[in-house]
């Protein structure tokens, strides 16, 4: 053979070769040459590749910009949009849809303002919003009737028939799916004509007629095998599953939803995954709540990662049920009030947001009517200009009128709040008042004459009755700790506080403090040590020192395990003037989320490690009296690592 000849079949050859790289398997271009090249690309990768579709999405966008194609931006724009939807982010694809449906409205593009009419609905559907979804649906359908567009006509009623059915009218939705079949026969086959089949499914499934939803779901499933309609896959895979299930043939129902599961996962569709999950936690239910819990709980990971705290409060409530039936109430309660607390803070949080967005579309509103206003004066003569400028200057007046009467009416509004802030503290000193005479009052004196009840008894041996006045003493020393922290409590409340600022050795305070509380210390086999040095002075009430110290201490031995260890010690700063004093200890710790409220008259006491009882008002003193001597006091702590209380004072 000639060489000419074999050099060129050889270049033959390797081109081949080149042009079939550059495509997929599916046919799909790798090197994008047009609008719907990446069109395609993101299609195909939407449900198996969404990083890669997000990619190709943002490349054509930029494509669509620099070629100065606006039907091919909005397009992209709309494949972005799905992409945010699959992610569960509704908010984000609701503006995509709409910044694209503003475009084809702006090129007149039927065809493409019918198809974001369907995505709006669909959004609003997702939300639960089914009349408004309905609404974007009718719209649609009457937009691709005029332009003749029988594919949009075959969404549309799809969709329709959706929203109907999302509303339980079942009657009214099948005449738009039996219109939707006999179109769907005289165009090609899409993804439209798998969410019909999965459509007419779930309308049997529902009305109780097995028979043909099967028929439907299976035939969807054997036609979505192809990478762009994985998606439709799971969900008809899912729904399939949902018959068996309520047929009685929970086993064949879980493999399906365990495929589904799988092919979800496998291409990462966060919204399938997670209705895959509670499907199959619901399938398991009250015959098997373990494993119900076992797909909640992963349910609940993904939502909580993806922020969708709609679902996150669904799952949440069904969590409760599913440990009250196990007996597990503890868990149960702490659902229902995680459930409680995420609708309580992101409800209000959307009602505040649209409040923000319907005051803002008002401002909006109101700026395009002045500026309209203002070219009509322009317009006219000079008489008309004159009467115009007289309209202007009584509005303006008005204004300053409305002006003074919003703030005088903010004023008031500021009053009012305040006597209700002070209206609030009031009743939580008062309920913190009545809670420590019901509880911390009560209790002991309730306990101590029942001790002496038992004491009084001439049989009690000699032994018994030592502990039992042991007890005694220890109960009504602890009494009159609480009662004595009231009463200064109660006088400060009433009078405020009473400062007598003078030079004070801290070291001699803290040592007697040590000595007062050394029998508490020893019950524990608790080491207390002053490291405070002797040369330390500062200027403070000395009374409101050793109670701060006292107080202080005592906490730390309460909350110090058997053989643990409390230091107490100070640092002088003398660029500051001040002397930060230290309590530590290495016992239980505290909560961070606890540490905030922790010298809030509206904390709650804990009991000791062995039992110890208390009021918080202590702490509360504590941070009055060191506030008082012009300090600061806060606190370090880490659960499982102990505390340390940390205040300051002027140094002399």
């Amino acid at each position: 053979m000639p060489l000419n000849r074999i050099i060129f079949f050889f270049s033959l050859l390797c081109f081949s070769i080149a042009a079939y790289c550059q495509k997929t398997k599916t046919g799909i271009t790798r090197n994008p040459q047009n609008i719907n090249d990446y069109d395609k690309l993101t299609s195909f990768y939407r449900y198996y590749k969404p990083d890669s579709a997000m990619y190709y999405a943002q490349q054509g966008i930029a494509f669509a910009k620099e070629h100065k194609n606006e039907n091919g931006l909005a397009q992209m724009l709309n494949q972005m949009g799905m992409i945010q939807d699959n992610l569960g982010k509704f908010d984000e694809s609701r503006e995509l849809y709409l910044t694209a449906h503003d475009i084809y409205t702006r090129t007149g593009f039927k065809k493409g303002i019918a198809t974001e009419l369907i995505r709006l609905g669909v959004v609003e559907m997702r939300k639960g919003n089914y009349d408004k979804a309905i609404g974007y649906f009718l719209e649609s359908l009457k937009v691709a009737e005029q332009s003749g567009n029988k594919a949009g006509v075959l969404e549309a009623n799809v969709t329709l028939a959706e929203g109907y059915m999302g509303q339980h009218k079942y009657d009214v939705a099948l005449p738009y799916l039996a219109i939707a079949e006999r179109i769907n026969a005289t165009i090609p086959f899409s993804n439209i004509s798998l969410n019909m089949y999965n459509d007419f499914g779930m309308l049997y499934r529902d009305t109780g007629d097995f028979g043909k939803a099967k028929s439907y779901f299976e035939k969807g499933i054997g036609m979505s095998n192809k990478p762009q309609y994985q998606g439709l896959f799971i969900t008809l895979t899912n729904n399939l599953a949902s018959v068996y299930a309520k047929q009685g043939f929970k086993q064949r129902s879980i493999e399906l939803q365990k495929t589904a599961l799988a092919k979800a996962r496998e291409i990462k569709n966060y919204l399938r995954e997670q209705q895959t999950l509670t499907g199959l936690a619901e399938t398991y239910g009250k015959d098997d709540p373990k494993q119900a819990l076992f797909y909640f709980k992963q349910a609940l990971d993904l939502v909580k990662q993806k922020g969708a705290q709609k679902q996150v409060i669904e799952i949440l409530d069904r969590m409760a049920e599913m440990y009250r039936l196990q007996g597990d109430y503890k868990n149960a309660y702490r659902a229902k009030q995680e459930e409680h607390a995420i609708a309580d803070k992101y409800f209000y949080q959307g009602m505040a947001k649209q409040i923000v967005s319907l005051q803002n579309k008002y401002e909006l509103d109101k700026s395009v009517a002045k500026v309209k206003e203002l070219q009509y004066i322009n317009g006219k003569d000079a008489l008309e200009r004159k009467t115009m400028l007289t309209i202007i200057g009584g509005v303006v007046v008005l204004l300053i009128v409305l002006a003074l009467f919003y703030f005088r009416t903010s004023k008031l509004n500021w009053l009012l709040n305040k006597t209700n802030n002070d209206l609030k503290e009031s009743n939580t000193v008062k309920d913190k008042l009545f809670s420590v005479l019901a509880h911390d009052l009560r209790s002991p004196l309730a306990t101590i004459i029942n001790l002496l009840y038992v004491i009084n008894d001439d049989e009690l041996p000699p032994l018994e009755r030592k502990e039992l006045i042991n007890m005694v003493t220890v109960t009504s020393s602890a009494s009159l700790d609480t009662l004595n922290n009231l009463l200064k409590w109660g006088e400060m409340q009433l009078k405020g506080i009473r400062l007598n600022a003078v030079e004070i050795r801290p070291h001699d305070i803290v040592a007697r403090d040590i000595d007062l509380l050394a029998a508490s210390a020893r019950l524990k086999g608790i080491a207390v040590y002053n490291t405070i040095d002797e040369d330390i002075r500062v200027v403070a009430d000395r009374d409101h020192f050793e109670f701060v110290i006292r107080n202080l201490l005592s906490n730390a031995i309460k909350f110090t395990n058997q053989g643990g260890v409390v230091s107490i010690g100070a640092t002088g700063y003398t660029d500051k003037n001040e002397v930060q004093f230290s309590v530590k200890d290495n016992g239980v710790g505290i909560e961070a989320e606890r540490m905030k409220t922790i010298f809030n008259i509206g904390n709650v006491s804990t009991d000791g490690t062995k039992d110890e009882k208390g009021t918080s008002l202590g702490l509360v003193l504590c941070k009055e009296f060191v506030e008082a001597n012009k300090g600061k006091i806060w606190v370090n702590s880490k659960p499982g690592e102990g505390s340390e209380f940390v205040f300051t004072l002027k140094s002399a």
